[in-house]
């Protein structure tokens, strides 16, 4: 990212947004519903805080202090600054402890979510020209020690990258930096910026961070990019018999469950069924992924509440995937929803339905982890489905990570959308709290054409960019941007060697096969977080190539020889 020495940049930051060519498709926060709605939340006051005694931890600090009795635990690198990790372990939640900024005059930021938002705009700070007394100390929060770049959590399943690639720990990426990292979950916020409304310029503290850990942390600016979490609870037995496909655990856990299915059914006749709900992106880059890995020892099952998958996509990318899907054996079953899901028991192909209104499909040997979907059709005319399957993948539905917001007097509004996701301006600034400002998940903005901007990696992205910008103008007392999103079109992996490719600025174009696939994979090795992040994966990636291709020629000329 290139460096802005004045206000008078921003026309070549604007237009070096417009000029990237590629996109990150994944969906973050997944599908919602279709009907949107404004409301707002309202937060309860929180009386207890004005009793509430709290001492002060220095950044430089490591080992263990006492805070009036009770265990208070530090761990942290190379001291201030200098991408230094602190792991804060509290005992009593109840007395938090104040963390202590290096510098009292300094303008001090705190990024709650390590994500494309909150990752990318802290490295977007660092990369800014800034007076001595006016850089920030930034301090990044997040719950996970890893960076997750998402659109690629699928090759994980392939083997294609490897975990250091694509989840690197935030302590390398910040290494040569001045943010800190602080492993942690966020309990609760603290704003005050709404009383400062009509305020021109920063006066005093933002407000305060409250971490589980019983660490609170004092900010004059606040950056929400915590992201979203799957949500489960919205079909009886989701949460129990799923799994999610959304972060890296989950694929982690996927990876491994499907290791056991393979070991267990080695040698046996009986195919492995595996169903995928969803078929939005994230549901037909995994159908597809899966697909290949398992080849003739599995079925996958794709299951959407539309006619078609990937509804909202470009016509290029979807005929791809539906002739990708359909080479691989993949059953679609569209234009149902799932109306439950619970455990097999012995028997259960032998379901009594005298009406002929369920179409019953057995596709497993009964294991003792099988699992039963029934399916309702989203239209009339269409038969209610029972499907049996070893390993049910959830791709749809998500909610934002938005913690919980107290005030120390009383009760107050905070913006929220129907999806719960914070209200901002074009500034991206969160509407009434003129020192938070919300991307990604966390954030809802419309488009020129008030339509909401989807969740995906892209829109974070870019978002970041513009967020470290207005940062950078808001404390130099500078006019902000408005945002304004870029689609540079859509990107999806089908598989080892396989993906397509749609690049919005040439109309009806989709690169598909090898040369998607290339291009993708190029595209996201750009995108990586740091120089020498994508030298490291860049030179991964190449020595693979080159082990493949060579691999492939001895099997060619292999077959050469026996032939003859």
């Amino acid at each position: 990212m290139a460096s802005h020495a004045a206000v008078a940049r921003s026309s070549s930051y604007a237009s070096a947004t417009a000029t990237r060519l590629f996109t990150f498709n994944t969906p973050i926060s997944g599908t919602f519903p279709k009907t949107q709605s404004s409301i707002l939340m309202q937060f309860r006051s929180s009386r207890k805080s004005k009793n509430i005694r709290s001492e002060s931890i220095s950044s430089a600090s490591s080992g263990s202090i006492a805070v009036r009795g009770e265990s208070f635990r530090v761990n942290a690198n190379a001291g201030r600054g200098n991408g230094s990790t602190v792991e804060a372990n509290g005992i009593d939640g109840s007395k938090p402890v104040t963390f202590k900024w290096p510098d009292n005059k300094r303008p001090r930021v705190c990024i709650l979510g390590g994500g494309f938002g909150g990752l990318y705009t802290a490295l977007r700070l660092e990369s800014l020209v800034w007076s001595d007394d006016k850089k920030p100390q930034v301090i990044l929060v997040d719950q996970s020690e890893r960076f997750v770049f998402k659109p690629m959590l699928y090759e994980l399943l392939s083997g294609e990258v490897d975990m250091w690639e694509i989840a690197p720990l935030f302590s390398q990426l910040l290494a040569n930096t001045s943010v800190q990292f602080f492993k942690d979950r966020v309990k609760c916020l603290y704003p005050r910026d709404h009383l400062l409304t009509n305020v021109p310029a920063p006066t005093g503290p933002g407000g305060t961070v409250h971490l589980e850990s019983g660490l609170a942390i004092e900010y004059d600016w606040l950056v929400l990019a915590l992201g979203a979490e799957a949500r489960l609870d919205v079909v009886p037995g989701a949460a129990e018999y799923a799994l999610p496909f959304y972060t890296l655990e989950d694929a982690l856990r996927a990876d491994e469950k499907l290791r056991d299915l393979e070991r267990k059914n080695f040698g046996k006749d009986s195919p492995i069924c595996v169903t995928v709900v969803g078929c939005g992106y994230g549901g037909v880059e995994l159908a597809a992924t899966i697909s290949e890995r398992l080849g003739d020892r599995g079925i996958v099952q794709a299951i959407n509440v539309e006619k078609t998958i990937l509804p909202s996509a470009p016509e290029g990318n979807r005929e791809t995937a539906l002739r990708v899907l359909s080479s691989r054996k993949v059953q679609l079953l569209l234009g149902y929803f799932v109306r439950c899901i619970r455990k097999a028991v012995s028997g259960e192909v032998d379901y009594d339905d005298p009406e002929n209104t369920v179409s019953v499909h057995a596709t497993t040997a009964h294991h003792s982890e099988s699992v039963i979907l029934e399916l309702q059709p989203s239209e009339r005319g269409l038969q209610g489905q029972i499907i049996e399957s070893d390993l049910v993948l959830w791709t749809v539905g998500s909610k934002p990570l938005l913690p919980e917001i107290e005030h120390d007097d009383y009760p107050y509004e905070l913006p929220l959308n129907g999806r719960g996701q914070a209200e901002t301006d074009e500034t991206l600034q969160v509407k009434g709290h003129p020192r938070i400002f919300a991307v990604g998940d966390a954030s809802a903005l419309r488009d020129t054409n008030g339509k909401l901007l989807p969740a995906t990696a892209q829109v974070a992205f870019q978002q970041s960019d513009f967020a470290g910008w207005n940062l950078w103008a808001a404390i130099n007392g500078r006019p902000l941007l408005p945002f304004r999103f870029q689609n540079l079109g859509e990107m999806m992996t089908l598989g080892k060697y396989d993906a397509a490719v749609s690049p919005s600025f040439v109309d009806g174009v989709t690169l598909d096969g090898l040369v998607g696939h290339t291009a993708r994979k190029i595209a996201y090795l750009i995108r990586l977080p740091t120089n020498e992040h994508r030298v490291k994966v860049g030179v991964s990636w190449l020595a693979k190539s080159t082990v493949d291709s060579v691999a492939s020629l001895q099997n060619m000329l292999s077959k050469v020889l026996s032939g003859n």
